[in-house]
């Protein structure tokens, strides 16, 4: 059995605090918290308290606990985006393996750069791509290595980002802007550049890429309406993006339907209730009008993909749909399969495969029946500390749905050629000329 691995933690927003740190509590003897580190004194009283830490293991910065000595074994970075490049490099040097939060940056240098970083110091850095850990995914991956539906010749995937998904992040929270984040098809996206290419075992050659931001801006906005949703909007009865109908009425995200987590979490940290949520709205960022925001990220987008092989896929993003989900249908020679994750609600999930004979033979699989647990992107937050975990200590090699530096990279490349496609009218991009063959 391998040791109890001690990780410090940088960063306490949902993802760092939530779905990364409570693998200590699951699993106590796979995990020790040591030092967290946030801008926000808040949130790191609510860990100290939590994990029972040490005032000196408490830390207002990422920069502050980097310079201290070395305080674990590993370091979960969950800053913001344009800060993980900047935060990995320093902790290598300390001897840090790292649990990274995607995506790992939006400038290709920096991401070289860490690379470089990762083999001089010979740390492991696994990026979180969460959905190659997914008890759905890695049996989809199974099925189309073992030939179910023979060689894959397209795929059709969209994300359903889901509308109040949209608003809640990529609108009025922290990933609204990526001048100082990341563009959507990065920072949302690059799983699915990731998942797709890895499920298919395939290599993207060009792509081409549109979209753009239809709704949410200035222009768009009805007339009556406020800059705040609770400061005396004359639309809010008919605006589905009103703040209170969402984080208090809606049947997933709201308080009132008996929601307790994301994304109310994100708005009260401490755990919300009622009067603090209120509070949030009419005070923070979260209440604010979607079409006053300072948002520009797109709010739908599609990417043409290439293959190396002469194989293609079409990728949808849209934030204009009723569920958050991920839908894909391989098509291959032998036959066709359809995958559709609810992350929401498991038991919407599907593995659908059609072969092709006479009949059209069709069998499904019990997508409930390949786990116990789908909390956290469908099982995949806990899965991959875990992974994680047991390569740090030794348990076990790196498997084969690890997501390393190395092939994270390759989805990062397809994602900002992607962008740079869409800001240059469509341009058909060639990605070992964009990523300048690194």
């Amino acid at each position: 059995m391998g040791k109890c691995v001690k990780v410090a933690i940088a960063g306490l927003g949902s993802r760092g605090r939530d779905a990364y740190a409570r693998v200590a509590k699951t699993h106590p003897d796979k995990m020790q918290i040591t030092a967290v580190a946030d801008t926000d004194p808040h949130k790191v009283a609510l860990m100290a308290k939590e994990y029972n830490l040490p005032k000196e293991a408490c830390f207002s910065s990422a920069e502050e606990m980097l310079a201290a000595d070395k305080l674990a074994d590993a370091m979960i970075i969950a800053t913001q985006d344009r800060q993980h490049v900047g935060h990995a490099i320093p902790a290598l040097e300390k001897g840090y393996h790292l649990l990274l939060e995607k995506p790992v940056s939006p400038d290709l240098n920096e991401c070289a750069k860490l690379a470089e970083a990762a083999k001089k110091y010979e740390r492991k850095v696994v990026v979180c791509h969460v959905l190659r850990y997914t008890p759905i995914y890695q049996k989809v991956k199974e099925l189309l290595d073992d030939g179910s539906i023979g060689d894959i010749v397209s795929i059709m995937a969209i994300e359903n980002v889901g509308w109040f998904h949209q608003a809640h992040s990529f609108v009025r929270g922290n990933w609204a802007n990526s001048d100082v984040t990341s563009p959507m098809i990065l920072q949302k996206c690059c799983h699915d550049m990731d998942l797709y290419l890895w499920l298919a075992g395939k290599e993207c050659k060009s792509l081409s890429s549109y979209g753009d931001t239809y709704l949410f801006k200035k222009e768009k906005a009805p007339e009556g309406c406020a800059m705040r949703c609770m400061d005396g909007c004359k639309v809010r009865e008919t605006c589905p993006f009103d703040a209170e109908k969402i984080y208090m009425e809606n049947k997933l995200a709201g308080y009132n339907a008996g929601n307790r987590i994301w994304p109310l979490d994100v708005l009260v940290p401490e755990g919300p209730n009622e009067e603090k949520i209120l509070r949030a709205l009419k005070e923070g960022p979260y209440g604010r009008c979607v079409y006053h925001c300072d948002n520009n990220v797109v709010d739908h987008q599609v990417v043409n993909l290439n293959m190396t092989d002469g194989s293609t896929m079409s990728f949808t993003m849209c934030g204009f749909t009723s569920s958050i989900t991920r839908y894909a249908k391989f098509m291959g020679t032998r036959g066709e399969m359809i995958v559709n994750m609810d992350g929401n609600e498991p038991e919407k999930s599907e593995i659908t495969i059609r072969n092709f004979d006479e009949n059209i033979t069709e069998h499904s699989i019990d997508v409930m029946s390949l786990s116990d647990d789908f909390s956290g992107h469908g099982g995949g937050d806990t899965q991959m500390v875990e992974e994680f975990l047991d390569m740090i200590s030794g348990e076990r090699e790196e498997s084969s749905y690890v997501t390393s530096l190395d092939r994270s990279l390759e989805s990062h490349y397809c994602a900002l050629a992607a962008e740079y496609s869409r800001v240059h009218g469509g341009e058909p991009v060639d990605i070992r000329t964009f990523a300048g063959d690194r």
